[in-house]
């Protein structure tokens, strides 16, 4: 009786490890809104090559604006300095759409496109 008092102890606490643990293999939250940050962030740029290609200036200034607040919530440590520049640099870029300067818009949105691709790439290593 007492051996079987043991084994049923040990049962019951196996399993009540396993199910507190199994939080521990699930994938983290905060990683999803980083894969969905840096995705809308590049996709925020290409659409706003578009735009401008089209001619279409204050609805490329929207979408990179757009494009600029997705990519502050992409936080990952080893890229942050660049994440940054980066931003900057579509910061520039939408100035640039604001005043009317499609080429170096251009130039700056093909430049945030590069360094964005970058750190995804990056990211997608080491996750």
């Amino acid at each position: 009786m007492q051996a079987l008092k043991k084994v049923l102890i040990s049962i019951v606490m196996t399993a009540s490890m396993a199910a507190i643990s199994s939080s521990a293999f699930a994938a983290p939250k905060g990683e999803a809104a980083v894969k969905e940050a840096i995705e809308g962030t590049l996709s925020g740029i290409t659409a706003a090559q578009a735009e401008i290609k089209a001619g279409d200036l204050p609805a490329a200034s929207k979408t990179i604006l757009e494009a600029s607040q997705a990519s502050k919530e992409f936080r990952f440590e080893i890229t942050e300095r660049q994440r940054q520049k980066a931003t900057d640099v579509l910061k520039a870029a939408r100035k640039s759409v604001d005043a009317g300067d499609a080429a170096a818009a251009e130039a700056g949105l093909a430049s945030a496109l590069k360094s964005f691709s970058e750190m995804k790439a990056k990211y997608d290593e080491s996750h």
